[in-house]
């Protein structure tokens, strides 16, 4: 199922064991490799450790009532992870990140994305157009596969085709209905 990026933030953290609200989704831990999301940080006033992370790969199930994990044993910290420390300090950020395409013409502004429940990768980019194109024009929607390079300064996607290939049209031709005589018939009554 695909799910705003943005309507996962502050989605509830609870825990299969009690059954109780351990903590609330306050950021995503974003692959800018792959735009996978690998971990969320949480945020909570049961929670040990300021940032507590929550890998994707611990959460049982994204239903209805949140986020269900087994119990708070599967938060952890910052260094527990080496992986996990690199992406929050390479500081990644989609939302607010330029979109170029390959003529280095700016499209607009990352406003959200859309996300793959299932695997929690970044499946669509919403983009906002400026003030200038939006006028004219609603905003962009980019699929993943359209991206070609994630740098600290912007997304560069594939450029849209300068010329709209002409659709060509189908030769028409008669067909003759087998059912309907072209002369008519002359009407047999028996009386």
């Amino acid at each position: 199922m695909l799910l705003l990026g943005s309507r996962l933030i502050g989605t509830p953290v609870m825990s299969l064991q009690t059954g109780t609200r351990l903590a609330h989704i306050s950021a995503p831990l974003i692959d800018p490799s792959n735009l996978k999301i690998i971990a969320y940080i949480v945020d909570g006033p049961l929670l040990d450790e300021h940032p507590s992370i929550l890998r994707l790969a611990d959460v049982r199930e994204v239903g209805e009532v949140g986020m269900i994990i087994d119990s708070s044993d599967e938060f952890i910290g910052l260094n527990d992870v080496i992986k996990i420390k690199e992406l929050h300090n390479l500081n990644f950020t989609l939302v607010g990140m330029t979109v170029t395409d390959q003529a280095r013409r700016k499209l607009g502004k990352v406003e959200d994305y859309s996300v793959d429940t299932d695997t929690f990768k970044v499946e669509k980019l919403h983009v906002k157009r400026g003030f200038i194109k939006s006028l004219s024009q609603t905003s962009l929607l980019i699929h993943r596969s359209q991206i070609i390079e994630i740098n600290n300064q912007s997304i560069i996607v594939r450029a849209a085709a300068d010329k709209i290939q002409p659709v060509t049209v189908a030769e028409r031709r008669e067909y003759t209905n087998p059912f309907r005589s072209q002369s008519p018939q002359p009407d047999t009554t028996d009386a």
